[in-house]
This record gives C-alpha cells, structure tokens and sequence, in this order.
C-alpha cells in the first residue's frame, strides 16, 4: 500500500464514520491526509512527493489506530496532532483553547486591513486571544507594533504562551487574563476579536467535534451578540483616535446588524465572503 492509497482509504473511514470537519480541513480526504502525514512524520504540504511512497504494516497499524482515536472521540484533528496551521505558520493547540480558523488571519497576511493603518498604529490588541495565534500573525504582520493579547481563560492563556515562546516573541507580545476589556487599558490603534458569537440553536446543532472545544469561547447568548454588546459599548474607551476594531462574527450577520442597525460597519472579503468579519472605526462606535 503507498501513502497515498492509505489515506484513500483514511478518507472513506472518516467519512463513512459521519465524522464532522472545519478544524482546519473542510472534507474527509484532506483530514485524512493531515493525519496519516503527520503521524508518518512526512512533510503536510508536499503529498505529490510522497504519495506512491510504500506503507509498511506497521504504519498502517499506527495510522489505523490514529484514525479510529479520531472516530471514536470525535476531537478535532488538531486536539490529536497538536497543531494547527494558520497562513502558514504552525500553533501549537490542545483542549484549553479553541482551534484557530479565524478568517481575520487572512486579513492580516494579505494587507486587507492595511489602509485603515498608518504610522500611528503601534499598538495592537487581540481580544479572546486563545491560542494567541493571531497575535502572533500581528506581530508577523507588523514589525514595529506591540501586541496584548488578552482571554478570560487562564488555561487558553497558558497555550498562548507556548505559542509566543515558540515564535521569540516574547518582547512583543503581552498576554493578559481579561473578562473581555475589563483588564486591559490601551489605548489601542488597532482591536483584533474573534469572540464567543453562536447563539443558542447555533449551539445546540453543533457536531461534538464543536463540542470538544470550550464552550466559553463559542457560546454568544441567544442571538450570538452578548459578548459583542458589551464589547461595543467599552472598546471607544480602550480605543486612540483613529484607531479600527476588526470583528468576525461568523454566520451571525443577520443577528449582528438586527441588533445594531445603525452602525456603519464595512464588510471585509475572506475566503468564505463578505459576512464573516466586519471593520468598525472608532468614529462610527457611540461615544
């Protein structure tokens, strides 16, 4: 058997199971091949390479039982592998802090949010930071900014730590354990939030993979905006002038502009559209 006929049949498995994805892959043949990869330690990006690479019974065996851990306990693959890939860069993850997907990782490595900066940008905070990997992509991003990187969980923080250390980052990247602004001061030129935004029925129909994760970092109230409602009433405080909050919500459009129908919010493209991260200047927050 090769590399590439094991996750083949890596792929029928996981999908035959019901297995749910969106950790960092969208459908069981991609899942599969992060996982048989990883766990023959070959190169995640370089499949051609390797596919018609023989499997030995041994490693079938590994990847085997790999696979059916990933069935049975319904984890994210990243929770397994302990990793997780955000443009590019790699994180360290496990079960205290959710998976990193942000679509505002895109925004930072493709300048989307470049021409709402200037000289005057130099301090950066992201809010319910989690593994902290967007703080890291900031301080990528920007070379001459400083970033706190702030989260009510402890246990999230920790992992963030593992990923500034991981990355020398140290001198750039402050991590602060905070209930939402609570705990942080700023002023800030620029607010990076991917909060907890999926509201109650969201919750309730969440696959386990969802589940695996906490939920503090998911659940948003009945309409996914209480996190939000309070965020938007204290950031103009924590906020220079000038600055910008850059807000993903998810699929929570509808619930986000039923619940502030007069802000003047600009829409930013991702990968998956125009309904997933908003942009909001501090002009356009009511005082």
């Amino acid at each position: 058997m090769t590399v590439l006929e094991l996750i083949e049949a890596g792929a029928r498995r996981l999908a035959d199971a019901g297995v749910a994805f969106g950790h960092g892959t969208a459908n069981a043949f991609d899942e599969a091949a992060w996982l048989v990869l990883w766990k023959l330690g070959l190169p995640l990006g370089e499949l051609d390479a390797v596919a018609q690479r023989a499997v030995n019974p041994a490693e079938r065996a590994q990847v085997a039982t790999l696979l059916e851990q990933r069935i049975a306990s319904r984890k994210p693959a990243a929770y397994l592998t302990h990793e997780a890939w955000l443009q590019g860069v790699p994180f360290y993850v496990d079960e205290r802090a959710i998976v990193p997907r942000s679509f505002i990782a895109e925004l930072l490595a493709d300048g989307t949010v470049d021409p709402w900066l200037g000289e005057h940008t130099r301090q950066v905070l992201d809010l319910c930071t989690g593994n902290g990997s967007l703080a890291v992509l900031a301080a990528m991003a920007w070379p001459d900014v400083k970033v706190d990187a702030a989260d009510l969980l402890p246990e999230a923080l920790e992992v963030a730590r593992i990923n500034v250390d991981r990355h020398g980052l140290q001198g750039r990247i402050r991590l602060l354990q905070s209930d939402g602004l609570a705990a942080v001061h700023g002023p800030y030129d620029l607010v990076l939030c991917n909060p907890p935004y999926v509201n109650a029925a969201g919750m309730a129909a969440l696959p386990a993979e969802y589940r695996a994760e906490p939920a503090l970092a998911l659940a948003g109230g009945p309409d996914g905006m209480d996190f939000i409602r309070r965020l938007l009433r204290e950031a103009p405080g924590r906020m220079a002038e000038g600055a910008v909050l850059v807000l993903e919500i998810g699929n929570e459009r509808a619930n986000f502009e039923a619940a502030f129908p007069s802000l003047e919010a600009v829409w930013l493209e991702t990968s998956a559209g125009e309904d997933q991260v908003l942009l909001l200047t501090r002009e356009a927050l009511p005082a």
